[in-house]
């Protein structure tokens, strides 16, 4: 089976360069304008044709999903959605540098709690959990192939955990609108060997 991780298109806070987890944003009127151009400009989509489409409940994923596959049905999956970002929520870099806490969290890795916000290991456990869950039952649909539209922080944490590669979580970091294609071996899955093969970007 084809699985295909797409991180949604940008949001306005997005393209301040905002930290945007738990916050509902619409995409971006320049990011749906670009979008269009560009699909016109190509002439077809840059996006492999998928059976199913599992989707962050977030308005920037829906949104992204109909953009790209448009009519066809969307299944959410509130495992899937961002980190909650706690006081960091919808701060820039800048705003954030001096501060003790961001301080500790840049010399943890991105391992610290944000303050106020969501555990990052409980996090990344359950966007696995969440892609854990939907490919089994994809398997057993004997379905073909699959696209996750979700979040930068989600398409990390699955990767970093289920990738053959061992790459770290931010080695797999992508921007708006770009993602991953990766190869399941329905047996090899069944049988407890859950791993992502052939792992490349879009």
């Amino acid at each position: 089976m084809e699985i295909v991780f797409i991180r949604h298109l940008p949001t306005p806070g997005n393209e301040k360069r905002q930290y945007i987890g738990r916050t509902d944003e619409e995409l971006s009127v320049r990011a749906e304008e670009e979008f269009r151009m560009r699909i016109e400009k190509r002439g077809t989509s840059m996006y492999p044709s998928v059976q199913y489409l599992i989707v962050s409940p977030m308005r920037r994923c829906i949104r992204t999903a109909e953009l790209i596959y448009p009519g066809q049905e969307i299944v959410e999956e509130p495992l899937l959605r961002e980190c909650d970002f706690g006081e960091f929520e919808k701060k820039t870099y800048e705003e954030l540098k001096d501060r003790p806490e961001y301080i500790r969290w840049l010399e943890s890795g991105g391992i610290e709690a944000f303050p106020g916000g969501e555990d990052q290991m409980a996090f990344r456990s359950r966007c696995v959990d969440g892609v854990k869950k939907w490919i089994g039952r994809l398997l057993d649909k004997g379905a073909e192939s699959a696209a996750f539209i979700a979040h930068g922080g989600t398409i990390m944490a699955a990767l970093s955990e289920l990738s053959e590669e061992c790459c770290g979580f931010y080695h797999w970091q992508v921007e708006n609108g770009c993602g991953y294609t990766a190869e399941i071996t329905d047996r090899e899955w069944k049988k407890g060997k859950k791993i992502l093969r052939a792992i490349k970007r879009i």
